[in-house]
């Protein structure tokens, strides 16, 4: 898989850009500022329907604009596939492929692939458990698109139940609600379907990428503490053993949503009292440990880039071994490793069939890596 051609309109800095691509490495190589990582940040939204800096799509639409456009040509096993997306914030966006539009723009993703390393990657190793999670949902839906169908079903119920539990919760003050009460239990069994394919395709997740992330850390740190990462679940000691572990048992949804039902019942009360769901899906986390201790906390600055690489690497290990290679972007990562792991990202991303560097000056960029090389500045993509 790799990308042809990328075009953007009015996306983050850039009023019109316009880059022909190839297979092999390419570099876009100028100083800060002048949009190079915005070209990255288009093509992983295109991948993922997210940006690995921002939350919300606001941004990304250029200042004093209303939408912006990001239009790619990917080409897959000799089949091209053109895909637009246009963002509009307020509004609904809108996805096209081949020029013709599609229900939704979810219905793009599995199109494009990519792994994205960055410098924003330290927040998965020094970050709040959002960061992780956010980690293996995107890592899920690449892997396998219908789970971002999932994932929105349950934060849909989610939403949905907490504002019942927030309703039902007023009978503390006298003035309970009846009709809210007697439905809660609908909501548990919805939560609990919802949450439960979320919660196996996540065990089964990490079960499979352990391997690869305890591998490519220790590529990258040989002299470490060996590195795990292990699923954290809210349903504690109830989760079944042997779930989320690498040659355990694979999840199963059907036993996963009874315990998940009965453990919503045992934390009724204090739910009614907080006003929000404390069992699921959306309270669990992703270890990551170095030894015996949690690298969050105890890992040095060195450490917790390797992990943040190890994850990104072990991710790319695991998707080409299933359905061929995710495009490799690597945005300005260089510049902030040392000789070790530098080296062992170029060797892994020298034999990527197609791998995007940016990087601030040419002496950032490991040789392996020379490619092709285009210069970033003036609001101008330039070949070098």
């Amino acid at each position: 898989m790799y990308l042809r051609h990328l075009q953007v309109t009015d996306f983050r800095s850039w009023p019109q850009a316009d880059l022909a691509l190839e297979p092999g490495p390419t570099v876009l190589v100028g100083q800060n500022g002048r949009g190079k990582t915005n070209l990255l940040e288009a093509i992983g939204y295109i991948a993922t329907l997210g940006s690995h800096r921002v939350a919300t799509d606001a941004p990304l639409v250029r200042h004093g604009c209303e939408r912006a456009l990001i239009r790619v040509a990917v080409v897959n096993e000799d089949r091209e596939l053109t895909v637009e997306l246009e963002i509009t914030p307020g509004k609904a966006n809108r996805a096209r492929v081949n020029r013709g539009a599609v229900g939704k723009p979810r219905d793009v993703l599995g199109i494009l692939r990519t792994v994205l390393f960055s410098p924003e990657d330290l927040a998965l190793v020094r970050g709040d458990p959002g960061e992780r999670r956010r980690f293996m949902d995107e890592l899920l839906v690449l892997r396998a698109p219908r789970y971002a169908g999932v994932r929105a079903d349950y934060e849909k119920v989610l939403k949905q139940r907490n504002a019942l539990l927030k309703t039902a919760g007023k009978r503390r003050t006298g003035r309970e609600d009846p009709y809210a009460l007697s439905t809660l239990d609908v909501w548990d069994d919805h939560l609990a379907v919802a949450g439960a394919a979320l919660l196996a395709a996540r065990l089964n997740l990490i079960a499979d990428l352990a391997p690869y992330t305890a591998a490519a850390y220790m590529g990258v740190a040989p002299d470490s503490r060996p590195a795990t990462i292990a699923y954290k679940s809210s349903l504690g000691e109830a989760m079944p053993a042997g779930y989320g572990v690498p040659d355990g048992t694979r999840a199963d949804e059907t036993v996963l949503k009874d315990v998940l039902v009965e453990a919503l019942k045992r934390s009724r009360n204090l739910e009614l009292e907080r006003g929000v769901s404390m069992v699921g899906p959306h309270r669990d986390e992703l270890d990551l440990i170095l030894g015996e201790a949690p690298a969050k906390g105890y890992a040095s600055h060195g450490e917790s880039w390797s992990f943040a690489l190890a994850l990104r690497l072990g991710s790319y290990e695991l998707l080409r071994g299933e359905a061929g290679e995710p495009v490799l972007l690597l945005d300005d990562v260089f510049a902030e490793l040392d000789r070790r792991r530098r080296a062992r990202l170029a060797e892994v991303a020298a034999g990527a069939e197609q791998v995007l560097v940016t990087a601030a000056v040419d002496e950032d960029v490991p040789a392996e890596l020379a490619g092709h090389r285009f210069l970033v500045a003036d609001g101008e993509i330039n070949r070098g």
